[in-house]
């Protein structure tokens, strides 16, 4: 009985903020209930918006993945680390330039807040994921940080849900780079409360109105916590109920997974 109270004051949140590796999907595979959480979404009228801390994708190319995986979801729904990033660095610095280890995604991103590609003297060094890490990309932005570039990263997470399993993410990936020229990057993405406050506005919402999903104590429920907003953590990806009490704060909710929010909860395919 408890629990299905607790379904039922999730139900009446105005606003979700929803994770997507681990909530949403494993790699191109749709999880459990995806498809009929976000028709519940649509048919009550909430206010949804996918925050990722991936930066390898645009929101038209997120839309798009979502869609051949069955779901219709409009790219103004997604908001990614990478363009919070980008927003972040054109209020620093405004037409600077950046040298880029990461993806299509997040390259756009930069470019559309006006900044240039350098890889001789950038302001910036900044690293998503992409397969196009390599030693010789390493080396360069080592040696660019040391010149005088500031290090971003687009997110702190170390690994992340993949259909085979977990994989390196972008903590990963910025950690040489952190050793080598001894120094910390400045992370953008979740659980940086600018990625939170950014969301909520996309949405037009209020704290108090909104509850954010993701599968990660160390990113999406921290970001919940340290914003105020109501927190569910979902055991379809990184985080499981044993990791909980790792933490020195707790979701407020914990579901196996979306596909028991929807009143018709328990029709999603396992």
């Amino acid at each position: 009985m408890e629990h299905e109270n607790k379904l039922a004051h999730i139900r009446t949140k105005q606003a979700f903020i929803i994770d997507m590796d681990g909530v949403i999907y494993h790699g191109d595979r749709l999880l459990r209930g995806a498809a009929e959480f976000v028709d519940w979404l649509t048919r009550n009228y909430k206010s949804f918006l996918f925050l990722t801390n991936s930066s390898e994708r645009s929101p038209l190319e997120l839309s798009q993945k979502l869609a051949r995986l069955g779901i219709q979801v409009d790219p103004e729904h997604f908001y990614t680390s990478a363009l919070a990033t980008a927003g972040f660095l054109a209020t620093q610095r405004p037409g600077g330039s950046v040298y880029t280890i990461g993806e299509p995604g997040l390259i756009q991103a930069l470019y559309e807040e006006g900044f240039t590609m350098n890889n001789v003297n950038p302001d910036y060094v900044v690293v998503g994921e992409g397969r196009g890490y390599s030693l010789e990309a390493l080396e360069r932005a080592v040696k660019l940080v040391l010149g005088g570039a500031r290090l971003i990263g687009t997110n702190p997470d170390l690994n992340g849900p993949a259909e085979g399993g977990i994989v390196p993410a972008c903590g990963s990936l910025v950690a040489p780079i952190e050793l080598a020229a001894n120094t910390k990057a400045y992370f953008i993405g979740k659980p940086n409360p600018l990625m939170m406050r950014h969301g909520l506005r996309r949405l037009n919402a209020k704290r108090e109105d909104t509850v954010i999903i993701g599968d990660r104590m160390d990113t999406d429920i921290v970001a919940g916590v340290e914003t105020e907003i109501e927190t569910i953590l979902v055991l379809s990806g990184v985080s499981s109920r044993e990791d909980i009490s790792r933490f020195p704060y707790r979701p407020m909710h914990i579901l196996e997974g979306v596909y028991e929010i929807p009143d018709d909860a328990g029709k999603g395919q396992p």
